[in-house]
């Protein structure tokens, strides 16, 4: 199959701790879980956890290193910036209540450098300092 807009999509980061993460993206965000796994103490191996909604065509992989594995004495930092985001078009208001779930699970609020997104959406930080934008208007590649 070539690569078209059909492709499935996955978002891979890193992850300093995935029970967090799991925190803000599946119970703050409302994603599911649609894969997890442990990883074992050969190098290479790693925790993975996989969370998207059923029907998207994307989703989110964070992978944090396995306890044990050689790799753990240094693990693979997130480095996110402030332009490092994940925009979701919800084509109406931001609800409040929703910010307020993503902050109790870890999240925090802030003001982007870009004017846009201040304008139209809300930005929240996740517990590894990725930027989750929730924008209020409509997009369409067609």
């Amino acid at each position: 199959m070539p690569v078209n807009g059909q492709s499935h999509i996955r978002i891979a980061r890193p992850s300093r701790d995935l029970a967090a993460a799991e925190r803000f993206w599946v119970t703050g965000l409302g994603l599911d879980v649609v894969w997890r796994s442990q990883g074992g103490a050969a190098p290479g191996e790693h925790d993975l956890l996989m969370a998207g909604w059923p029907d998207a065509s994307w989703h989110l992989e964070l992978v944090h290193e396995a306890n044990g594995a050689e790799e753990a004495d240094e693990p693979v930092e997130p480095r996110p910036t402030e332009e490092d985001l994940l925009v979701i078009y919800l084509d109406e208001p931001v609800p409040d209540e929703l910010v307020t779930r993503l902050e109790a699970h870890g999240g925090t609020r802030v003001q982007s450098p870009n004017p846009y997104w201040n304008e139209w959406g809300v930005t929240v930080e996740d517990p590894d300092g990725y930027r989750l934008v929730l924008c209020t208007r409509a997009w369409s590649n067609s």
